[in-house]
């Protein structure tokens, strides 16, 4: 992990690295709930941030989540737990419940979009979230309004159009966009060798006009510390970043997905030794800012927040058949 008190040096407290610690735990922990209620029939799908928390909370946490505005992908739990929305509000959307904030149990899971918390809402193709966080970095700009849009895709998606298309505008007008890259090494079942010809997603910056960096997606305060200079360097007129977090998928691409057909159960039993939950707890202990005591109460105060959001949105009602009429023509 880091070195002892490296969080110190990053100018965060005890308490703060704590509350990233949990916010990981939390995502953990709604991600694996959605996995048992999918497997017992009860939620259609599920697409995971197992395995990509440290760099999804890390990142977020480096943002000023009552004026940045959020382009997630479907993966980031991380980033919209950090950004105001609530275990409920997830189950709601697994669960397709009326109450669902993102879509009123319209959309699959994974469609946030949240717009007192300033969660741009996605859509199915992929990296269309690109494009409309220059649209608001340029807004923003033209408004003279203190704020960076904050966008993240996989892999795989930075091979689309809509990536070059949206950091080549970014470059050109020099705005305050963050480009996070969440490689987790797969695009579905197309391994990293078979999808980029550079070695690195970041490589690709230069011919933006931008620096890229790469750094350890399963470390939450290298992550922290390289969207914190981002974000700066956007604030200060200095245009846009590409940010490169490298970790490993833990699941499947989704609960449609067979991952054995394509990597071998001891490659994934490998990438689980580096755990970010597992190494940043240890990180924790090591500092002193938690102890096995501190752990279990954490552990134990999650669970009963998911228990409780997964028992509201297992009865919440579902939306009125009629709803479906609505928002497609003017009313």
């Amino acid at each position: 992990m880091a070195k002892k008190n490296r969080h110190k040096d990053l100018g965060l407290s005890d308490e703060k690295v704590l509350e990233m610690y949990e916010t990981m735990l939390l995502a953990r922990r709604i991600d694996e709930r959605m996995w048992l209620l999918n497997r017992a029939g009860k939620i259609p799908f599920v697409i995971s941030c197992q395995g990509q928390e440290a760099a999804q909370v890390g990142a977020a946490f480096a943002l000023e989540t009552e004026k940045d505005y959020a382009l997630p992908y479907y993966r980031d739990l991380g980033v919209v737990l950090t950004f105001g929305m609530t275990p409920k509000d997830l189950m709601l959307s697994a669960f397709a419940k009326a109450e669902d904030p993102n879509s009123g149990g319209r959309q699959m899971p994974g469609h946030f979009g949240q717009k007192e918390n300033r969660i741009v809402t996605g859509s199915s193709p992929v990296t269309t979230q690109v494009p409309h966080a220059v649209g608001i970095a340029l807004a923003g700009k033209m408004e003279k309004k203190d704020l960076v849009t904050f966008v993240t895709f996989g892999e795989g998606s930075s091979n689309q159009g809509d990536f070059h298309e949206g950091a080549n505008f970014a470059g050109v007008h020099k705005l305050p966009v963050i480009f996070m890259c969440e490689n987790n090494k797969y695009a579905i079942s197309v391994p990293i060798e078979k999808q980029l010809a550079c070695e690195k997603v970041s490589d690709r910056a230069i011919g933006y006009g931008m620096p890229g960096i790469t750094v350890d997606g399963n470390n939450p305060l290298e992550v922290y510390q390289a969207v914190k200079e981002a974000a700066d360097r956007g604030r200060r007129g200095e245009g846009p970043t590409l940010v490169e977090t490298v970790s490993y998928r833990l699941t499947p691409h989704s609960s449609d997905d067979d991952d054995r057909s394509y990597r071998s159960p001891d490659e994934v039993a490998e990438a689980k030794t580096k755990d970010s939950i597992i190494t940043f707890g240890a990180y924790l202990k090591e500092a002193g800012v938690m102890d096995d005591a501190k752990e279990k109460e954490i552990n134990d105060r999650i669970m009963s927040l998911v228990n409780e959001a997964t028992e509201y949105a297992e009865n919440a009602p579902y939306a009125e058949a009629e709803h479906a009429l609505k928002y497609v023509y003017a009313e």
